[in-house]
């Protein structure tokens, strides 16, 4: 999570609908006119008067709506794209979102120097609107990091796709069997993750986060992400080795735990300092040693120990 930056196949057929404020138009705009009160005399008649005037305009009203929707422009339908897919998307809807929106974020993060096209593929795939709150999803392919609450936020597509490229270049023709990530948030990246590697684990150390990320990828059906809830700073040893561990918040210094973690030939990448902080690459040679390398500047949440 940070302050900034084989197609994954999603039906994103229930990701676009109308705005939630009417328009000042008048079509959009209904109005009731009340005329005083007149004293009548009610008879018979008047009765059967007024069911035939109110079945005439209930009638002619049937039929404007009918006209006006045949003469609509076509450009002002909304229209519901979806991408090949056996994988349902959530049910969370939200305006000005679009096929095109997020390929333009693609393109943008590729113009920004990300080239793995199989990680290309995957941000393109995941919808990360639908990991977000309904207010900020028509924020959501914009080039930030936004709040995900608890003082946490989505990192920004570009370092998403920044990180996982890295991670899979690799001396083993960038296939990633085992991933570990530290810090799951809301699940964005563990969804991006599950498209290049066979299995991702992601430990997240704040238990509303882990409930919310759950909420988010449960309707994503992803059978390869397993969620975990505990300190990431001591990762899972259990499962281990890791192809490859991706860290979401920056500390003073890579966890030892977490090194001892990395499998032969696999790769870490995480924010190291603290107001400052920089993307570190260290890979395992062997098993005493390790190499690191300093790639760029960045800026993360803090790594923090235990689970609250």
């Amino acid at each position: 999570m940070t302050d900034k930056s084989s197609r994954f196949p999603l039906s994103l057929s229930s990701v676009v609908e109308k705005k939630g404020k009417s328009s000042t138009t008048a079509s959009g705009r209904t109005s009731t006119q009340f005329a005083a009160p007149t004293r009548t005399v009610v008879t018979p008649q008047t009765a059967t008067r007024n069911a035939a005037q109110d079945s005439g305009r209930q009638a002619a009203k049937a039929q404007a709506a009918k006209a006006a929707q045949s003469a609509q422009p076509a450009g002002k339908q909304v229209v519901r794209s979806a991408l090949p897919t056996p994988i349902p998307t959530a049910n969370r809807q939200a305006p000005l979102v679009s096929d095109a929106v997020r390929k333009a974020m693609v393109a943008r993060v590729a113009k920004q120097g990300v080239s793995d096209p199989k990680v290309l593929a995957a941000m393109e795939a995941v919808p990360r609107h639908m990991f977000m709150e309904p207010a900020l999803s028509s924020q959501a392919y914009i080039d930030a990091s936004l709040p995900i609450g608890h003082h946490q936020t989505i990192s920004q597509p570009y370092i998403v796709a920044r990180m996982i490229e890295i991670m899979r270049d690799n001396n083993k023709g960038k296939v990633l069997d085992r991933v570990l990530e530290i810090g799951t948030g809301c699940g964005y990246q563990a969804a991006v993750l599950s498209l290049v590697a066979k299995d991702v684990y992601s430990i997240e150390r704040i238990k509303p986060l882990h409930e919310l990320a759950k909420t988010n990828l449960r309707p994503l059906r992803i059978a390869n992400i397993r969620l975990h809830y505990g300190d990431g700073m001591l990762g899972l040893p259990q499962v281990a080795p890791f192809d490859g561990i991706i860290l979401a918040a920056a500390g003073l210094e890579v966890p030892q735990a977490l090194l001892e973690q990395l499998a032969i030939g696999g790769r870490l990448v995480a924010p190291v300092g603290g107001r400052q902080q920089m993307l570190q690459l260290i890979e395992r040679i062997s098993k005493f040693e390790w190499t690191s390398e300093t790639l760029e500047e960045c800026h993360f949440v803090p790594l923090r120990p235990g689970t609250v």
